[in-house]
């Protein structure tokens, strides 16, 4: 879809929309003022949008340093009355908790919505929380879209919802939902012409300190209840009544699921679509089990609502057998697929004719795993050839510990280089060298990006500092966000709406925090990165070494420029370190001989792995 499309004012016009893009437009058609986000696949492509057409929709866009950040400029422009937005992948809204549950009892004026995108399976992140945990434990109402035509539905009576009742609102998405398409039927959207708003001094409403967050929170209960009546008449929770034997209880994608399956099969069963799952519809949920003697919770990824329906149950003695993940009839982990959904179904039916079965056929010929890999030239590659070459020649037998992060660079822990052996979350490589640095003697050298640097780095390199932690830490600039899809970052002279703005110095940061061992250096150079690697080993403290080089997807007019590389076959004596050691993904070996492909970004650093000065640059 043409990105210029989301700004159609013509109203009943359907387009074909990513969930991403929905959720754009659905930002847009309830008249937002500001939006501020940290990227985080799989909500990454909806701050992509809104940072090319913030300008010309009059609204401020920013990629924050986190999502922390990101909720506070949300919310506390909220208050002076604004309609504002932010948005972050799961485990982002672990890092902007603080400040969520706090805007919960604050309340808003204008209207805040947090979209907030699951990922079951984890197809992109290092685990599979389920957010509709957080809204009730923050006592904000949750709302579950199913398709991109939900999405900017749901957006817009989120921010009805918000404004009615002075509170946040979360619309949890998954990346099934983010990443389908479907035709959305857009409504009028008129540009935003409110930029600016007027803080109300009321410090007892604002500033939660224990007298005032005692009566913050009673009113904030009282809140949830009046917004559960709301869930019980709402009309994005409803009854399908298809005449079943049977009811099934859903939300969100596993809905999806669950509707092609019935209808495909022609199931009798009866659904309850949720869509504003927290509150829970209690009494339109009673009313639905009191109709139904066998009951079936379909949902992703933990069993909120299926206990939420027990409860329900129970506090009314209603006889139903109720089934779902606490029983095995569903797994309890991991995405659904219409296969799993249909598998749940026939174990309520002793005899159900499958129409139309789903489950593929396996070929003969079993397809290679392809595992993920840096690309062609990619910086983290060299970096990680010199780090790991460097332990070998300084004491091979040393046992290094390499902390990593999130981002690229966390596929060092793949072969040849394994050069990622613990991870927990943004900015963890620095906090846990603290503590192996106290716990242990052996080697550790972590590794972080720009981005990461920024986001959740600063901290805990404070903490190492001031603690005299000893390890050589490598902050792999690549002038880029890059695995979420080339956003900026603070590095970047360019803010999230493509204007100028103050790059800020790493290595000025270093200096101010009285780093003695500060060394950048392009990786590419990987002999001379060799030796800068043993000095800092051998330094006593904490080491950094930038390793700055931008990313080839951002760098794709200097490779253009630089003459071919190509190997003299004559003298080449098949050591094959070029792809043992390297493991550069354009070279291979094919009827005895080394290869060079297309894919070569002509990086050079081939040239100086090579033990025999067989690989050459064109001259």
């Amino acid at each position: 879809m043409n990105i210029n499309d989301l700004l159609i004012e013509e109203k009943n016009k359907k387009l074909f929309m990513l969930g991403n893009e929905a959720a754009v437009r659905g930002v847009l058609e309830s008249g937002i003022s500001l939006a501020a986000t940290y990227p985080g696949t799989p909500s990454s492509e909806i701050g992509d949008i809104l940072s090319k057409i913030a300008k010309e929709s009059n609204i401020y866009f920013e990629f924050s340093t986190n999502e922390k950040v990101a909720v506070e400029v949300a919310a506390s422009a909220a208050s002076t009355g604004l309609k504002t937005f932010t948005f972050m992948k799961h485990v982002g809204l672990n890092v902007a908790s603080d400040s969520v549950m706090t805007t919960a009892y604050n309340g808003v004026e204008g209207g805040l919505v947090i979209l907030v995108a699951d990922d079951p399976s984890t197809f992109s992140s290092q685990n599979e929380q389920d957010t509709r945990h957080f809204a009730r434990q923050s006592n904000i109402p949750l709302i579950e879209p199913s398709n991109p035509q939900e999405i900017k539905d749901m957006i817009k009576y989120a921010y009805e919802l918000s404004t009615k009742y002075n509170t946040p609102i979360i619309i949890r998405t998954t990346t099934r939902v983010s990443h389908m398409r479907g035709i959305v039927t857009i409504d009028e959207y008129t540009k935003n012409t409110t930029s600016k708003g007027l803080f109300k001094h009321e410090p007892m409403k604002h500033v939660p300190v224990p007298e005032a967050a005692r009566k913050m929170h009673k009113k904030l209960v009282e809140k949830i209840e009046e917004i559960r009546e709301e869930s019980n008449n709402s009309s994005i929770n409803q009854i399908i009544n298809n005449n079943g034997e049977i009811g099934v209880i859903t939300s969100g994608g596993a809905y999806n699921y669950v509707a092609d399956v019935i209808k495909e099969n022609n199931i009798k069963a009866n659904i309850l679509k949720i869509g504003l799952s927290h509150p829970f519809p209690e009494d339109l949920t009673r009313k639905f089990l009191e109709e139904n003697k066998e009951i079936l919770v379909i949902e992703e990824v933990d069993p909120i609502m299926e206990y939420e329906v027990l409860a329900i149950a129970g506090k009314y003695y209603i006889n139903t057998n109720i089934h779902g993940k606490k029983d095995n009839t569903l797994p309890l982990i991991l995405e659904y697929t219409p296969d799993i959904v249909l598998d749940g179904i026939k174990k309520l039916f002793d005899n159900l004719t499958i129409n139309k079965p789903i489950k593929n056929t396996p070929t003969e010929i079993q397809l290679p795993t392809r595992p993920a890999t840096l690309c062609s030239g990619c910086p983290h590659r060299a970096a990680y050839y010199a780090a790991t070459t460097a332990i070998k020649k300084l004491n091979p037998e040393k046992d290094t510990i390499y902390p990593t992060d999130i981002g690229c660079y966390t596929l060092g822990i793949a072969p040849p280089y394994e050069a990622a052996n613990y991870l927990l979350a943004m900015g963890s490589s620095i906090g846990t060298s603290c503590g192996f640095s106290k716990s242990t003697d052996q080697e550790i050298i972590s590794f972080i990006g720009d981005s990461t640097f920024f986001h959740g780095g600063i901290p805990p390199l404070i903490n190492a500092v001031h603690s005299q932690a000893n390890f050589t830490l490598v902050i792999l600039d690549n002038r880029i966000t890059a695995m979420t899809g080339g956003q900026t970052n603070p590095g970047i002279p360019i803010d999230g709406m493509g204007q100028e703005a103050p790059a800020i110095s790493i290595e000025k940061i270093l200096k101010a925090l009285d780093i003695k061992f500060i060394e950048t250096i392009n990786p590419l150079n990987v002999l001379d990165m060799i030796d800068i690697f043993k000095k800092a080993l051998d330094y006593e403290g904490v080491s950094v070494i930038i390793s700055k080089y931008p990313c080839n997807l951002i760098n794709k007019k200097a490779i253009k420029d630089k003459n071919k590389i190509f190997i003299e076959e004559d003298k080449c004596i098949l050591c094959q370190k070029c792809l043992n050691e390297l493991a550069c993904p354009s070279m291979s070996l094919h009827d005895n001989k080394i290869e060079i492909d297309n894919s070569c970004t002509k990086c050079g650093v081939c040239i100086q792995v090579c033990p025999t000065d067989t690989i050459k640059r064109e001259d």
